[in-house]
């Protein structure tokens, strides 16, 4: 995911306010990232759970930001609904973990 926000945080336009709201869109969605591999190198089912959980966190951060993009109309639909589209199965994926960790 970090890879293709990057490129989308490029693509926006070279606004104050789009500018800003791409930041913090890379920014939890870069945290997914780090936070999933270190949930893959945790060392025990608490810090597992603990960094997974900020991973769903993060997607769903990421998910905001560009819910906001979209709805701002910094950017059109069409290009954000990949983006979109990857962050909700991200996060429902993560969920599914953070459950079953918790089990």
């Amino acid at each position: 995911m970090p890879l293709e926000q990057l490129n989308f945080f490029q693509a926006l336009p070279n606004t104050g306010e789009a500018q800003i709201l791409g930041k913090q869109m890379l920014r939890s969605a870069t945290s997914v990232a780090a936070n999933y591999r270190a949930a893959c190198r945790a060392r025990s089912g608490k810090e597992f759970f603990s960094k997974i959980s900020i991973v769903v966190e993060e997607a769903d951060e990421t998910l905001f930001w560009l819910e906001l993009i979209t709805e701002s109309e910094i950017m059109p639909k069409e290009r954000l609904t990949p983006l979109m589209n990857e962050a909700t199965e991200i996060l429902k994926i993560m969920a599914t973990a953070r459950k079953n960790a918790q089990n």
